[in-house]
């Protein structure tokens, strides 16, 4: 009945390699992150900035950068300062990155912070399959509990550059125990750290804009999947009672933050809501039965759903988007997961979700089979008392939402002329060369180029996050005018000289990011450090270069899968695009976001760009390898045979399941295929490519 592919493993996931778990949980025994040299930092701005100047703002900037970095000048103090830092932290970033990343951001959550996961168009023929499907998932959620409890998931281990290197675990301690407060000016993450309070042994499932409190953990027996679907049959029934239906309150959570701070003030004067607050807040996860949104929808539609639950006239209040992991199931088969993001990287949001797909495609044995609990109490609802206040707060959240339903552009394409092994077989890296193809998109669009984000995962050092890859590099503008505006008077061996070349500096830029060597977070360290010291802002960080290159147009990030789903996000600025992308081996799946409000941007244009990028670039590279030497393809195709991983699964090419009959036992339908990875790839390819989202606040100054 479940509806999964299991396509090939991608090679570009951080984290595939893996042995039984050291505790490496908080990111013992794991290097201190690097402090770069000043002048490298300082040298780097200058040349990522340069191509995306004026000459009169690069010449201002040259000089503003050099007075920075003047010997006994104001960089040298704060790199001092920084250097202290660093001898007395884990991590000398962690707090200011979270900060300027997340938490001291004002803007909503939903579409703008909290990227998503859709899984596949769940063929739920009656009510009671959803709510199977979702007892099952709750299952799963527990299962993955136990072993996070016990420490027993394995360490993700780095392939790639510096392959073999242990990985910091700490995020994954925080999927189920955290939650985002919103505050005035700056949110808090919270983490159940305590040994004193009690673990939370409880789920919270939304239905129809209500909250009801399911107990996991009954006589101290964790419920089975029988119990787990008698339960949530009974929310069901309870929330289809029309006699106390209170108001969509979810929907306060997914306003502005200080907005949302301001109301939940108001809600804590009842201690009928402080309650239902302090349940919510911590429960493990939320469950959300969503009301079936007509027929089937077609990938984009549900990207959007996902991302906004389509608003109050659909599922919008039926959410909380305070906590990291909200499981959506809806009856008519628009399922997901919805991820607040300050607590942990895609990655992490990737590996539990596939986890929990491929527990429900696994074998039964994998069920508790305890004996059912004959009287298991009900499970309980939750109250509000809603004030004329509240009522209108309620109001207004609802009015801002629809106007974010109305505004997302979001565009899912699935493009399946090729995919990373013809990428491979060029000897380039697939993630390089998917950036550099987003560039070429972006200057046929818009003929220029922009700062552009790619998340990098920095998880090789102790309480690592991301730092940024700087894509829109000079050889990048260099390809992509000669590919554009010198069409004609450029040859094809040129062009294909200045891809490889954009290719190779992107290499090498997603080689320093990974090793704690990139410039983002450094200049924000010296920033914040400088704040810190009560120091006027330097004037480095007051120039209009600062502001241009951090208001990031063009969000990318690679999230590959080993399940069919995909991720997606909006877009971080207003004029801005998002782009995520999961390359299998035949196919690249691409979800673009923009706003309408924008009269610069539209993802569907964007879309058909980036798809005549892939096959001029395509067509570029047969051309210019069509003389190659027959024998030289042979050992590439020799070279790809054997770095395969060595694994017992079957390759077949995706395909749509067969429908079901309703006489058949509901069973998963699976395709699985073979993980490779090949030694050119492995070169090339970094850990920063399990990363869901490099959001970046681009009206920062």
């Amino acid at each position: 009945m479940y509806k999964f592919t299991l396509p090939l493993c991608s090679a570009n996931m951080p984290v595939l390699d893996q042995e039984p778990s050291k505790d490496l949980g908080g990111g013992d025994g794991l290097p201190k992150l690097p402090l770069p040299v000043l002048k490298d930092t300082l040298d780097m701005y200058l040349r990522c900035m340069k191509h995306l100047l004026t000459e009169e703002q690069f010449n201002k900037t040259q000089n503003v950068v050099k007075q920075f970095g003047a010997p006994g000048g104001v960089g040298e103090l704060l790199q001092s300062k920084l250097v202290e830092r660093r001898e007395n932290k884990a991590n000398w970033v962690y707090d200011y990155w979270l900060n300027d990343m997340y938490l001291n951001n004002r803007l909503a959550l939903p579409v703008n912070s909290s990227p998503v996961m859709v899984f596949p168009q769940q063929n739920f023929r009656a009510p009671i399959d959803s709510l199977r499907f979702a007892a099952h998932l709750i299952s799963g959620v527990l299962e993955y509990k136990t072993l996070l409890d016990s420490r027993a998931l394995p360490v993700d281990y780095a392939r790639g550059q510096l392959a073999g290197t242990p990985l910091c675990m700490e995020q994954y301690y925080r999927i189920f125990t955290s939650y985002r407060l919103p505050g005035p000016e700056r949110d808090t993450l919270v983490a159940q750290e305590s040994s004193v309070m009690p673990e939370p042994e409880h789920i919270i499932v939304a239905c129809k804009n209500q909250f009801f409190v399911l107990d996991v953990v009954i006589n101290f027996r964790r419920l089975n999947e029988r119990d787990l679907l008698a339960q949530v049959e009974k929310i069901a029934r309870m929330a289809d009672s029309e006699e106390e239906r209170v108001p969509p309150i979810g929907l306060l959570t997914s306003d502005g933050r200080t907005e949302w701070a301001e109301s939940r003030s108001v809600l804590m004067k009842e201690s009928t809501n402080r309650d239902s607050l302090d349940m919510i807040e911590r429960c493990l996860c939320l469950v959300c039965l969503d009301d079936a949104s007509g027929p089937e929808l077609s990938d984009s539609a549900r990207a959007m759903l996902m991302l906004h639950g389509g608003g109050v006239a659909k599922n919008g209040g039926n959410r909380w988007y305070d906590k990291p992991m909200q499981f959506v199931v809806g009856a008519g088969g628009c399922c997901g997961v919805v991820c607040e993001h300050s607590p942990f990287e895609g990655i992490v949001l990737v590996q539990c979700t596939e986890f929990l797909l491929k527990y429900m495609i696994g074998s039964p044995s994998k069920l508790v089979r305890a004996a059912s609990v004959s009287e298991l109490p009900a499970p309980r609802k939750l109250r509000w008392k809603c004030t004329p206040e509240i009522h209108k707060l309620l109001a207004s959240s609802a009015d801002k939402l629809q106007r974010q339903v109305e505004n997302l552009d979001m565009n899912v394409h699935k493009f399946y002329n090729y995919g990373k092994e013809f990428i491979k077989k060029q000897k380039m890296s697939p993630d390089a060369y998917i950036q550099v193809a987003l560039q070429l998109a972006y200057y046929r669009c818009h003929s220029r180029l922009v700062s552009t984000y790619e998340s990098a995962s920095i998880r090789r050092f102790q309480k690592g996050r991301v730092d940024n890859i700087r894509s829109a590099t000079p050889e990048a503008l260099a390809f992509v005018k000669a590919m554009t505006d010198g069409e004609l008077s450029t040859s094809e061996t040129e062009k294909m000289e200045m891809l490889r070349s954009a290719i190779n500096v992107q290499t090498k830029y997603t080689i320093l990011a990974i090793t704690g060597m990139a410039i983002d977070n450094h200049l924000l360290g010296l920033r914040e450090i400088a704040h810190e010291l009560q120091m006027e802002k330097p004037e480095i960080f007051k120039d209009e270069a600062h502001r241009i290159s951090n208001h990031f147009i063009l969000s990318t990030s690679q999230v590959p899968t080993t399940v069919e789903m995909f991720c997606c996000y909006g877009p971080v600025v207003p004029n801005g695009y998002g782009a995520c992308y999961n390359p299998q081996s035949d196919h690249i799946i691409f979800c673009v976001s923009s706003f309408h409000e924008s009269p610069e941007t539209c993802s569907t244009e964007f879309v058909k760009c980036l798809v005549q990028a892939l096959l001029d670039m395509r067509d570029l590279c047969n051309k210019c390898n069509s003389g190659s030497n027959p024998t030289q393809q042979r050992q590439g195709q020799t070279l790809e045979t054997h770095t395969q991983t060595d694994t017992s699964w079957q390759r077949k090419t995706p395909q749509k399941p067969t429908e079901l009959t309703k006489n058949q036992q509901m069973l998963p339908q699976i395709l699985l295929k073979t993980p490779d990875q090949t030694k050119v790839e492995a070169q090339t390819q970094t850990s920063s490519q399990g990363d869901a989202q490099g959001l970046k606040n681009g009206s920062k100054s």
